[in-house]
């Protein structure tokens, strides 16, 4: 028993020597403490905010307050588009009849940009797209064909009165005799089929003084447009008057 309370008196001894070593370490920290510690007493001067500061912060970083931007030429228009369309079809608000301005002109800009594709993809298709490469005389060379499948619709005193004036004689020529064969179907002397050749017409003339003259300006025209060489005015001249001459006898008929 005794044991048992010398054993007690010594556990409790030792806590409370315990706890007063922890109490004299925090007082020995906290002095070292006060040590290390430093007072700062430089002078501070205070400097108050100029009245103009405002001015030189206008960059975009110190900016703070939101501007509504200004609508130009283009937003005003549309503007009035969204007011047009919402009395005409009575939106709900203005931010529906906007979003339906707004999709009807994507819709207009993607059908031009449509169109012009569908034109470019359509002369290259027809091979009169030459102007956008070069080559003018390719290009002429697909107006005479498209000139020779109409003869009927063409107006081809017009024609040679153009291509006189740009000195073309060869095409002028050219003119002239499709010019006969239109007038020579018109009174039903020949039947007028693309796919026929000189000498298919040839033999559908009955009469000799027609086919005569029909095979004399066949000559001319096959020489002087597929032979492809240089009229001097002299031969021009006379084989210009040779078409016309055969052109007036048939339209008396």
């Amino acid at each position: 028993m005794n044991k048992f309370i010398i054993l007690i008196l010594f556990f409790f001894c030792s806590k409370i020597g315990t706890q007063d070593t922890l109490v004299e370490t925090k007082k020995e920290k906290a002095i070292i403490a006060q040590k290390d510690i430093k007072i700062d007493t430089a002078f501070v001067e205070l400097k108050p905010f100029a009245k103009n500061f405002k001015t030189k912060y206008t960059s975009t970083p110190f900016i703070y307050e939101f501007k509504t931007p200004e609508k130009n030429a283009w937003d005003r228009f549309k503007e009035w588009l969204a007011n047009f369309f919402s009395k005409l079809f009575e939106f709900k608000n203005n931010k529906a009849a906007s979003d339906f301005v707004n999709v009807l002109l994507k819709i207009i800009a993607i059908s031009i940009v449509v169109a012009v594709i569908y034109m470019i993809v359509k002369a290259i298709m027809n091979k009169e797209g030459q102007w956008v490469f070069g080559k003018n005389s390719d290009k002429k060379i697909i107006n005479y064909d498209e000139i020779e499948k109409n003869i009927h619709l063409v107006d081809f005193e017009k024609l040679i009165n153009q291509s006189l004036q740009s000195d073309e004689k060869r095409l002028t020529i050219r003119y002239y005799y499709l010019w006969l064969l239109k007038k020579m179907s018109e009174k039903q002397i020949i039947i007028w089929d693309i796919e026929k050749t000189n000498s298919d017409y040839l033999y559908e003339i009955k009469n000799p003084v027609q086919k005569e003259d029909f095979a004399y300006a066949s000559y001319l025209y096959n020489n002087i447009w597929y032979g492809e060489f240089e009229l001097n005015d002299a031969i021009f001249a006379k084989t210009r008057k040779t078409f016309e001459k055969s052109i007036q006898t048939i339209s008396k008929t």
